[in-house]
């Protein structure tokens, strides 16, 4: 790894190859991927007055754990070249809806969207690249279920164009865990599947979860495919649907990540023409619930326009089945990387429903703030607000500031939502017994000490208040 070097006054950082897998040996680029800081949108950096050290080594000799979700962060991951990514299960848009609404499990659409993203570039048309174009690939959503029915077909049976290119072993490998998911889908076939809009990658993914009956062994398996060195880490391992609700401040629930973020409009009846010539199940009317199809059409792109929340959100938390909150405990490799990595980053994209669902865990937040090894904790800030922050100035981003009961005025004047630091200052911890009972309320220096944002951003950053010792001390 090439350590960092000044370029005219700026940070050039270069990016060794990456090397092959241990199980699958794959061609790539032999050639180092160099990044100019000057091609970047500029940017400016808040420092907070407790911050850890300086990071005076080169950027290319820190390594970093970034809280993220699947398309924000995507476009700026390839900047990290030491990084372990800790991604939210609890998505219900698009294609993982209908997975999880048919076979259940923890959602998948997150975490294939990041293994694509850092699957190492190779030519075109090399084994690699056509390798990435398969699992990147979705079914078309302009079509009648059964056209694009048909063509999931042609795919898991080998015989689509989309398989031209890839290595036997590997399309054998990646065919068998497509006929293991249709396998599943058959045993399912009265909840009606529909591959409309579907992922490859979503399916390959979620069928190799399924048979191991672990998400972090099916996602070494895509890394081994793809030749992909990421670390990537489930924020919860579990292998049971995981669903997230908001709470407004005027007191209305919303349940799932798609009611929070992007709603998207029910689908009339009249769509699904297909399914009435189909046969009916004889467990259909014995009990069994079946879950209506919604957000299976969602696309990432379809977020720039959104409808306003009625009111802020409040706070984020974990329900089960029942509706019951739960608190869960986090993955143990992510407390693990918190004890051991030199830079902490709450990545740009949705922050309710993507960055704060890795928070609101049982012990993470300690595990933040009393980390030895951390020595920057960085906010990076939207450049523009969506539905869930809709209003918020970089201060909210930051910090939730309680008052000391229910009807007293919010301290020092600042706005009701401060989303991180309220998060992680809540207790998610079971209740317990005699003086152990007692919460910790850590400043927000413990959690942040660094907010960068582009010059250009549309959220307003007041400097001299995110300065104050107020924020950071």
């Amino acid at each position: 790894m090439d350590g960092g070097r000044k370029n005219h006054g700026l940070t050039v950082v270069s990016l060794a190859d990456s090397p092959g897998s241990s199980i699958f040996d794959l061609p790539v680029q032999s050639k180092n991927t160099t990044i100019f800081l000057s091609n970047l949108p500029p940017s400016e950096k808040i420092r907070g007055q407790n911050a850890a050290n300086d990071l005076d080594t080169a950027a290319g000799e820190a390594s970093f754990l970034v809280f993220s979700g699947g398309t924000g962060c995507n476009a700026i991951c390839s900047a990290f070249s030491n990084a372990c990514y800790v991604m939210p299960v609890s998505d219900d848009g698009g294609s993982s809806s209908e997975i999880i609404r048919v076979l259940g499990g923890p959602s998948v659409g997150d975490i294939r969207s990041r293994l694509v993203r850092l699957i190492p570039s190779a030519p075109l048309s090399s084994p690699l690249d056509a390798i990435r174009c398969l699992l990147a690939y979705r079914l078309p959503s302009q079509v009648s279920e059964r056209d694009a029915r048909d063509e999931w077909r042609d795919i898991v049976e080998g015989r689509s164009s989309m398989w031209k290119g890839v290595p036997n072993d590997r399309k054998e490998t990646i065919r068998g865990f497509l006929v293991y998911f249709e396998s599943e889908l058959l045993k399912r076939a009265h909840k009606n599947f529909n591959f409309r809009n579907g992922s490859i990658g979503n399916y390959f993914l979620a069928a190799a979860q399924g048979f191991f009956r672990s998400l972090p062994s099916a996602i070494f398996l895509f890394s081994s495919i793809t030749n992909s060195q990421a670390t990537i880490l489930p924020a919860i391992v579990t292998n049971h649907t995981v669903t997230i609700a908001a709470e407004l401040e005027d007191g209305q629930k919303l349940v799932g990540q798609c009611e929070i973020s992007h709603p998207v409009a029910q689908v009339e009846p009249t769509f699904f023409v297909d399914d009435l010539d189909a046969p009916i199940s004889p467990v259909d009317g014995l009990g069994e619930l079946i879950s209506p199809r919604q957000n299976i059409m969602f696309e990432p792109h379809s977020k720039g326009k959104y409808e306003r929340l009625p009111a802020r959100i409040s706070r984020l938390y974990y329900i089960n089945g029942y509706g019951m909150e739960i608190h869960p405990s986090p993955n143990a490799d992510v407390l693990a990387n918190l004890a051991s990595r030199d830079v902490l980053v709450y990545s740009c994209g949705s922050l309710w429903t993507s960055i704060i669902p890795c928070l609101a865990l049982r012990g993470v937040a300690g595990a933040i703030a009393r980390s030895s090894s951390l020595r920057a904790k960085v906010l990076l800030l939207n450049v523009e607000n969506d539905r869930e922050t809709d209003g918020y100035t970089a201060v909210d981003y930051i910090q939730f500031v309680q008052s000391s009961s229910p009807n007293s005025p919010i301290l020092i004047g600042l706005m009701h939502t401060r989303a991180i630091v309220r998060t992680l200052n809540s207790n998610y911890s079971m209740q317990a017994y005699g003086l152990g009972g007692a919460n910790t309320t850590y400043p927000v220096s413990a959690f942040i000490t660094d907010l960068i944002y582009l010059k250009n951003t549309r959220v307003s950053v007041d400097v001299e208040r995110i300065t104050a010792s107020v924020l950071f001390s």
